[in-house]
C-alpha cells in the first residue's frame, strides 16, 4: 500500500512538473536559509536521498518536488558525490546541472617556495577541510604510502597552490605536489647546460633547494647558482649557511653561531665537501631552472648587501672587502 501511495505521489508531482508552471519553477531561484550553504553528498546516496540532503542543508523547498525533477530530467543517476557550495540565485535547473557535472566547492592550500618538509606538514595540518590521513604517519610511512619507499620527503613537493574538495585526503594533495615536482624536475633537467658538473636530476634538485634559500632578489638567482656550480666544478666547499641551519633543525633559534658552523651534520657544507645528502627546501621552477642554466660567471663568493641583493666576487680578497663593507659596516 505504501509503495502504491508513493507511486501516486510521484505521478502527481510528475504531472505538476509537466504542467505550464514547470518551466517557471525550474528557473526560479531557490530560497536558502543562509546566503551560502554547504551540501555534502556521500558516495552511494540515492537521488531521493540527494533531494532530502539538499533540503537538510537549508534549501527551502519540497524534497519530493526536487526528486521528481531529478527523475524527470533523466540525470538522476548522473549526480556525483562530493561537497558543493549552494549560493543565492541557484535554481532547480542550475542545481541539477551543478550536481550532474560534479562542480564541487573547492578550497586551496599553498606550498610556498623555500618551505621545508616540516613547514609543509604543518600547513597541511592547518587545513580544517582536509582529511588528515598523514597525521599518524612518520616521514618514512608517508613516502611509502605515496609509492616512494626509502625516499626522503624533503624537496619532493612542488611549491604551488593546490585546490581540493572538502573532505579530500591530505595525501591526495601531497601526491599531486609530488607528481608536479617530478614533471618540473624532468623538464628542467632535459634543458641542462652541457657543461654542468651536476651528475643527475637528483643533484639538481638538491642544489636548487639551496639556491632557493640563498636568493634574496630574483635577478640574482642565476648568478648565485653560477657561484655554487663554479665551486662544485673545482671541488671547493659550498659553505652556505642555509644548509647548516637545516642541519640544526627545529631547535634553530634564528641566531647562527660559530659552533653551528663547526658542528658536523650530513647537511653542513662547511664541514663536508659537495652537496648535502638531501635537499633542504622545496625549490620553485625559477630555482630549478637557474640551477641547470646558471649564469656564466667567474664569481666564487657572494655576500648579502642588506637590501635583498648580493655582491659577487671572483677572489677571496674582494669577497673579504665586501664582507667588511656590507656585514661589518666598514668602507
Amino acid at each position: 500500500m505504501r509503495a502504491l501511495i508513493r507511486a501516486l505521489i510521484f505521478l502527481l508531482l510528475l504531472t505538476a512538473l509537466t504542467a505550464g508552471g514547470a518551466w517557471w519553477w525550474l528557473n526560479q531561484p531557490l530560497n536558502l536559509s543562509e546566503p551560502s550553504l554547504e551540501l555534502e553528498i556521500e558516495p552511494g546516496t540515492t537521488p531521493r536521498g540527494v533531494a532530502q540532503n539538499v533540503v537538510k542543508a537549508g534549501v527551502q523547498t519540497d524534497a519530493r518536488l526536487l526528486y521528481a525533477w531529478f527523475r524527470l530530467s533523466g540525470k538522476d543517476r548522473a549526480i556525483k558525490a562530493g561537497n558543493y557550495e549552494l549560493s543565492a540565485g541557484l535554481t532547480p535547473y542550475l542545481l541539477l546541472q551543478k550536481l550532474a557535472r560534479g562542480e564541487e566547492s573547492l578550497r586551496a592550500m599553498t606550498i610556498v617556495e623555500g618551505w621545508n618538509w616540516r613547514q609543509v606538514r604543518a600547513a597541511l595540518a592547518r587545513e580544517e577541510f582536509l582529511k588528515q590521513d598523514s597525521a599518524g604517519l612518520n616521514d618514512e610511512a608517508v613516502m611509502t604510502a605515496l609509492g616512494r619507499s626509502g625516499v626522503m620527503p624533503e624537496g619532493r613537493f612542488f611549491p604551488d597552490t593546490y585546490t581540493y574538495a572538502k573532505g579530500s585526503s591530505d595525501m591526495a594533495v601531497l601526491r599531486r605536489a609530488m607528481h608536479s615536482m617530478d614533471r618540473r624536475l624532468a623538464d628542467v633537467w632535459s634543458m641542462r647546460s652541457a657543461n654542468t658538473p651536476l651528475k643527475s636530476a637528483e643533484e639538481a634538485l638538491t642544489l636548487a633547494s639551496i639556491v632557493e634559500k640563498e636568493t634574496g632578489r630574483a635577478a640574482d638567482r642565476a648568478q648565485i647558482a653560477g657561484v655554487f656550480v663554479n665551486r662544485l666544478r673545482i671541488g671547493m666547499r659550498l659553505q652556505t649557511d642555509p644548509t647548516v641551519i637545516y642541519g640544526v633543525g627545529a631547535s634553530f633559534d634564528g641566531n647562527l653561531r660559530k659552533r653551528d658552523l663547526q658542528t658536523d651534520t650530513p647537511w653542513n657544507t662547511y664541514t663536508r665537501a659537495g652537496l648535502p645528502i638531501t635537499p633542504i627546501s622545496m625549490p620553485g621552477k625559477a630555482a630549478l631552472m637557474a640551477t641547470v642554466q646558471p649564469d656564466q660567471t667567474k664569481a666564487l663568493y657572494f655576500v648579502a648587501k642588506g637590501d635583498g641583493t648580493s655582491h659577487f666576487s671572483a677572489s677571496l680578497d674582494e669577497h673579504n672587502r665586501a664582507v667588511n663593507r656590507y656585514q661589518r659596516g666598514g668602507q
